[in-house]
């Protein structure tokens, strides 16, 4: 009797070593592929679906979760260097009945890679249109989420095409003439300075330099392991090159002040929300915004940075949420 519930226990001890050395090793050995089964199971879990689509040989991937209702449908660009699985902190905290649709931006992740052309805040405009009327997403007026460099694009998308929209959101925007100089700022003009754009702060390459972003991009601080910040490096050390050439033309002079240039175009209703603690593009540029496009509202963080959707994510969701559903009172007391 004693035998059999020793040799049990051996049997069950066993069964679950496997599965444990098995995530200890991927933890020590493979931090990368672990990241990549992190978004894996954290899609599965949220009820997303990933899918590609082919226009005119150009190849767009993107997820989504539900069907286009009654409720507008929510589309959501990411920033440089990130891809469309950095969306999933937000997705946890919105409706299920929501249609919602995260695209990796042009050139990112599963997109395709073309030219700098393309990569510029123009050239991604015209490409998420592309992606927008392939997946005839503009059949109805949607929502468009924007945040850094996919603010930008964001903004100068309203701009461009207003009907497609029923209303903006812009998080951390890029692409203004900013009134205080940031802290990356200062670091990219002492780069200049140097004429030595190889250690863009963005573009880590090391652990070390994986923290350091981290730490200029977020407020909060997060203890991250050094397995993991192996990791993160690992996943992005391929594309670094790719990168630094999206960089290169996002701050160049035709992209650098796209949104300031295109803000006083923008007629459908937006929402600002920023980090007070932004250390790469200063909270200063909400009052730009807000005093170039009429009606605009502005929501700032206390204790955030630049990373509002990865620090913030429940309190994003609910300001996305209350804005959308403000627009909608709006338009149903002006029809009645």
């Amino acid at each position: 009797m004693d035998l059999d519930l020793v040799n049990m226990f051996l049997i069950a001890g066993g069964t679950l070593a496997i599965p444990i050395l098995a995530f200890v090793a991927s933890f020590l050995l493979w931090p990368a592929a672990l990241i990549k089964v992190y978004y894996w199971y954290w899609r599965r879990t949220l009820g997303l679906q990933v899918k590609h689509v082919e226009s005119s040989g150009y190849r767009f991937c993107y997820s989504y979760r539900g069907k286009p209702g009654t409720r507008p449908s929510i589309l959501m660009l990411h920033g440089f260097s990130a891809h469309k699985d950095m969306w999933l902190t937000v997705v946890k905290y919105l409706p299920k009945h929501l249609h919602l649709v995260c695209v990796d931006m042009p050139g990112h992740e599963g997109t395709s890679r073309t030219c700098a052309e393309d990569y510029s805040i123009e050239g991604q405009v015209r490409r998420i249109h592309q992606f927008v009327e392939c997946i005839r997403l503009n059949k109805k007026p949607f929502h468009l989420v924007g945040t850094s460099m996919g603010g930008n694009v964001a903004g100068v998308y309203a701009a461009r095409y207003p009907s497609h929209l029923c209303s903006t959101s812009l998080i951390c925007p890029a692409g203004l003439q900013i009134p205080s100089e940031s802290k990356f700022v200062k670091q990219l003009q002492e780069l200049q300075a140097t004429q030595n754009m190889s250690g863009i702060p963005l573009i880590p390459s090391t652990p070390e330099e994986m923290e350091d972003m981290l730490k200029l991009c977020s407020y909060v601080r997060f203890k991250v392991p050094q397995q993991i910040l192996q990791g993160l490096v690992d996943v992005r050390i391929p594309h670094n090159d790719f990168y630094r050439e999206v960089f290169l033309e996002i701050v160049g002079e035709k992209s650098r002040h796209s949104l300031q240039e295109n803000m006083h175009l923008i007629t459908v209703p937006l929402q600002v929300i920023w980090g007070k603690q932004d250390q790469v593009i200063d909270v200063s540029g909400a009052t730009v915004l807000a005093s170039g496009v009429r009606g605009c509202r502005v929501d700032l963080l206390e204790n955030c940075g630049h990373s509002v959707v990865m620090e913030r994510p429940r309190k994003t969701a609910k300001l996305i949420l209350e804005f959308l559903i403000s627009q909608q009172d709006s338009s149903s007391k002006k029809i009645s």
